[in-house]
């Protein structure tokens, strides 16, 4: 599954699109793109699927699952740890 030290985007790439001629909402994209590109690997990995062959409908479901465990078994059995209050 996955590696619990995995950072969706490490504090280097950070700082390397905080060094990017971008504008605000560039690098907002720029940093949600590197975590994308990170988590689908996960999911294809989680999938067999090769991320370039994954559908909407995998995604959804591997979402699905991660929320479900996250709801049974606490916060630390999910790859993803936020919490949906912390969001709001």
């Amino acid at each position: 599954m996955l590696d619990q030290s995995l950072q969706f985007l490490t504090p280097e790439e950070s700082a390397a699109v905080d060094r990017a001629l971008l504008s605000s909402p560039e690098k907002f994209l720029a940093r949600l793109t590197i975590s994308t590109a990170k988590l689908l690997r996960v999911i294809a990995a989680d999938t067999d699927t090769p991320a370039d062959q994954l559908t909407a409908v995998q995604i959804t479901q591997w979402f699905e699952r991660d929320a479900k465990l996250k709801r049974e078994q606490g916060v630390n059995a999910s790859v993803l740890k936020w919490d949906a209050e912390e969001l709001g």
